[in-house]
């Protein structure tokens, strides 16, 4: 999907890195808060923790130099069952079992308020996961998210529910999963 005026761009960790600033402002608008925020000094947090891990990938969209909207995740490592960790109801052995090269994990999807509802994040999606070569992606929202019809209208199923650990911004959160590669 493509949208006029709109340009992809893929990143790697340190290049990702190197936008921390950018994806910071772009996340705090996509949210309605300030920059300064707690909810955008979590983000720059979990942002920088995420670059480094195995299979990183960001896509950053923008228009007129701007970036509008970016979307990122990262492939979850083998033996790793902590995101699977609690989930109701619980999924055969099978189900949770990774290998390296088995799950991806789309962590963020953000889109400025001004450009929302106008393609780009399906446009991010798109063009993130169809970079990926794992069998599958998972993330995971708040329960009752906005966000959840659309992303089963986007094609993913809801597994399950888990518990938040301490700190986190929701209690629980909701887990959803996509076979790879994304068709259209």
């Amino acid at each position: 999907m493509t949208v006029d005026g709109v340009s992809l761009t893929q990143y790697h960790g340190d290049e990702a890195a190197e936008l921390l600033g950018e994806l910071s402002d772009t996340y705090a608008d996509a949210y309605g808060v300030q920059p300064a925020e707690e909810k955008t000094a979590a983000f720059r947090r979990r942002a920088a923790k995420q670059f480094e891990r195995p299979g990183f990938l960001l896509v950053a969209a923008r228009s007129a130099g701007q970036m509008i909207g970016f979307a990122f995740g990262y492939t979850l490592p083998a033996g790793d069952t902590h995101w699977w960790g609690g989930v109701q109801p619980e999924p055969s052995a099978d189900f949770v079992e990774e290998t390296g090269a088995r799950t991806w994990v789309l962590s963020e999807i953000e889109v400025r308020r001004a450009w929302q509802s106008k393609g780009v994040g399906r446009a991010l999606h798109d063009a993130v996961l169809s970079a990926r070569g794992e069998e599958r992606a998972t993330l995971a929202t708040g329960p009752d998210a906005p966000a959840q019809p659309v992303y089963e209208a986007w094609g993913w199923r809801r597994v399950g529910r888990i518990p938040g650990d301490k700190g986190d911004y929701y209690s629980a959160y909701d887990l959803f999963v996509l076979d790879l590669p994304v068709s259209r």
